[in-house]
């Protein structure tokens, strides 16, 4: 693998890019999607994913630079900017095209959630506003991919909102290992107001509100598979917190508490798709 591929794949967020993409096929599948209508869902996921990630190295590169961020790629040399901005330009455009490919409903909701996922890389990530775009991006990928589905209702509200609060909460725990390298940079979104101590509180209130709301929110009383998924949204992020500051004290980048949010997302969505009550 040459290293310009290598840094283009390390510079899309590989990890949540591959998590978020994993959850929307699931989902997808779990509403009932053929093999065949799976892939442009899919597609348009990971599609967006990857502009989003590429377009948020692109334009941190100088902040990257600046506190020595030799993970990422584009700081440390391993590919140009020009090229990442290249790619991401590219992943942008093809994401409300493979999006067309279900239907234009769907479509629509797929490209509000690329635009607001671009909008918070610039500029409201150093805004209050900073956990907005998380939300409505993090909802509309349900109302995408339910919607992509030939005949399908509208999306019930509740996932909606789950999601959305699912991607709130991600917003507070994924900054947190970098809320010193920011304050040096001058960013000054929600969670930096905040603080690593509310921060923390937030994301893992938003989490647990969530997994409620995915549990409460379909007709019929909770299920003990529901209810399972409660009590993980209790344990896993403060076992999240404890491994960042483990690793932060080892002198390693602090990533297990964007871990923990994506464990939590992925119990949700099994559990929801196991218990046949995703719509």
């Amino acid at each position: 693998m040459s290293s310009t591929v290598l840094g283009l794949v390390r510079a899309s967020h590989p990890e949540p890019t591959a998590a978020v993409t994993a959850v929307a096929g699931l989902l997808a599948w779990g509403v009932g999607h053929s093999p065949t209508g799976l892939a442009p869902v899919v597609g348009t996921v990971l599609a967006s994913q990857l502009a989003v990630g590429w377009s948020n190295d692109t334009l941190d590169a100088g902040r990257d630079a600046t506190v020595g961020r030799t993970d990422k790629p584009v700081a440390a040399g391993l590919v140009r900017r020009r090229t990442v901005a290249l790619a991401a330009g590219v992943a942008a455009t093809v994401t409300p095209l493979l999006a067309l490919a279900t239907n234009p409903t769907a479509a629509l909701w797929a490209t509000l959630g690329l635009v607001s996922a671009l909008l918070y890389n610039r500029p409201l990530k150093s805004t209050p506003f900073s956990v907005l775009p998380y939300a409505v991006s993090f909802g509309s990928l349900p109302a995408f991919v339910v919607l992509a589905l030939p005949g399908a209702p509208a999306p019930p509200v509740w996932l909606v909102a789950a999601a959305a609060l699912l991607g709130a909460g991600a917003h507070f725990a994924n900054v947190l290992p970098d809320l010193a390298d920011d304050a040096r940079t001058g960013v000054r979104g929600l969670p930096h107001r905040l603080g690593p101590a509310g921060s923390r509180v937030a994301a893992a209130g938003l989490l647990l509100a969530a997994t409620v709301a995915l549990v409460a929110g379909p007709p019929g009383s909770p299920s003990w598979l529901g209810l399972s998924a409660v009590a993980a949204a209790v344990v896993v992020p403060p076992l999240g917190w404890y491994g960042a500051r483990a690793a932060d004290r080892a002198g390693r980048r602090p990533v297990a508490a964007f871990r923990a949010v994506m464990v939590v997302a992925l119990i949700d969505v099994v559990l929801l798709v196991a218990s046949g009550r995703v719509v």
